[in-house]
């Protein structure tokens, strides 16, 4: 068999993601203030990229009149007079005399160092700032003081310690009694019931503080904590031989106390959001409006346009540089209008499908899919997944974010099916509008969402409920003012 080298032409397709492909598609899924800064950061390295600055119309309308030119034989030098007159009124006695008064006199230096603008910001006191300044106060010893920094290092953010006694000891090298009693000391400090290491310590503690050693409080929370837990308060009061009302009494005083002692130190920022999107109500018509409050105009810079249409002497490198850089300038501004152009066209879709929704509330929100936009706007469901990440939309309803609108369907005994969000609000409202002493079960709920035309699996409530983060029905049980139904609290 004989081999030959040949030549053959073959015409195929292939989808290939260049660099600029890649980069619109990255700003896509851009929220709107990770947009700036990538705005911003691509306005330092691209020296072709500049912010259009608004002129004034009269600076746009007629050209400026030439200045009148004057003769030769005029002289354009004029003299200068001064023909300003003091005022009257002016006391130049008192005036003299506080210029002309002894006393040292002050020379501030032209340079001088300023202070940093940091230096002024103020910053949220932290647990770990709290209890060091109320450690060092206490004037320890220098092992007490490597004691209780091991202490504070290992607190976590609700201000339980996480490490024994024993790894205090061996961290610290310290005797394991000298850990115990700086332990000790610590858990006097603020805030009250801080350095436990369990939630029954913590209870005890602020029992301690409160002069209750030896008070039915204490002997619940010690001895009796699964049945607290439970609220099987019949049972507590049985075994310890009390009235069902001294149980109810102590209960009342232990609910009242803080779980969590850190979370008032809590270091978490609150995250506020920016809508990318505005959708208001004029008349009977919804109207969008993208929030381009900051985000700066761009343009290419006449210069370099000018230096390359000219065709001065440039050298090879240079006019490389500038005309690649020209290339990613029009790139990215042509893909922050197709951004936006995307933007809007999802936003008006949704609100075509959500119409109900935006008009009377959640109770009306319509199950919805990526697939129902893609096909209604003609795109790709990853293109819609990418526009509705990490972008919100402020409505009349509230604000929410695109994903919001996109919820499974939950079955309707007669009629049409119902979004998954709306079946949430109204096992919220169910749960609100129970009586606190007779919460309603699962079963019940199920019972009460059929009763509306809801056909859901008990599983689904329970399921639902957790996710807004509501105890139990046994949990949830609430006696003269008992604890409310939020797991967080």
């Amino acid at each position: 068999m004989a081999l030959e080298l040949r030549q053959q032409l073959r015409l195929t397709q292939q989808l290939v993601m260049t660099p600029q492909l890649q980069q619109a598609i990255k700003l896509l899924q851009l929220s709107r203030l990770e947009l700036l800064d990538v705005i911003n950061e691509e306005m330092v390295e691209n020296p072709l990229l500049e912010e259009t600055v608004e002129e004034q119309a009269a600076a746009d309308s007629d050209p400026p009149e030439p200045a009148p030119v004057e003769s030769a034989d005029e002289d354009p030098l004029k003299p200068v007079s001064v023909e300003e007159t003091a005022r009257e009124d002016i006391d130049w006695t008192n005036y003299l005399d506080e210029y002309n008064a002894s006393g040292p006199v002050y020379y501030e230096p032209e340079e001088r160092e300023t202070p940093e603008y940091e230096n002024f910001l103020a910053r949220r006191k932290s647990l770990v700032d709290h209890l060091m300044w109320q450690l060092l106060l206490s004037f320890p010893t220098k092992t007490e003081e490597t004691i209780g920094s091991a202490i504070i290092g290992n607190l976590n953010p609700d201000g339980y310690l996480q490490a024994s006694v024993d790894d205090i000891a061996t961290l610290t090298g310290a005797d394991i009694s000298q850990v115990e009693k700086v332990l000790e000391q610590m858990q006097s400090f603020d805030p009250v019931g801080v350095c436990a290491r369990d939630l029954k310590e913590c209870l005890l503690i602020q029992a301690k503080l409160l002069g209750l050693e030896d008070s039915l409080v204490v002997r619940i929370i010690q001895d009796h904590f699964k049945h607290l837990e439970n609220k099987n308060y019949k049972a507590i009061g049985h075994a310890l031989g009390v009235s069902f009302d001294d149980v109810l009494a102590a209960v009342e005083i232990i609910t009242g106390m803080e779980p969590k002692p850190g979370r008032e130190f809590s270091d978490e920022d609150p995250q506020y959001i920016s809508p990318d999107i505005f959708v208001y109500k004029m008349g009977d018509e919804f109207v969008i409006v993208l929030n381009e409050d900051g985000m700066p105009k761009l343009r290419v810079s006449a210069f370099y346009k000018q230096a390359l249409n000219q065709g001065g002497p440039l050298a090879s490198h240079t006019k490389d540089y500038i005309q690649s850089k020209l290339r990613s300038a029009v790139w990215l501004i042509r893909s922050i209008h197709q951004r936006q152009r995307t933007i809007y066209r999802v936003v008006e879709s949704i609100v075509r499908f959500q119409r109900t929704f935006l008009e009377k509330g959640i109770a009306h929100l319509k199950p919805m899919v990526l697939r129902d936009v893609a096909e209604d706007i003609g795109m790709h469901e990853s293109t819609v997944s990418r526009v509705t990440t990490n972008k919100y939309v402020h409505t009349p309803q509230g604000t929410f974010e695109l994903k919001f609108f996109f919820n499974s369907s939950i079955s309707r005994i007669d009629g049409e099916a119902i979004a998954s969000a709306s079946v949430k609000e109204r096992i919220r409202q169910i749960i609100q509008s129970e009586n606190p002493a007779k919460p309603y079960s699962d079963r019940k709920m199920v019972e009460i969402l059929c009763a509306s035309n809801i056909d859901v699996a008990r599983r689904t409530v329970a399921k639902y409920r957790e996710m807004l983060g509501v105890l139990p029905s046994n949990k949830r049980k609430r006696i003269q003012g008992g604890p409310s139904v939020c797991k967080n609290q």
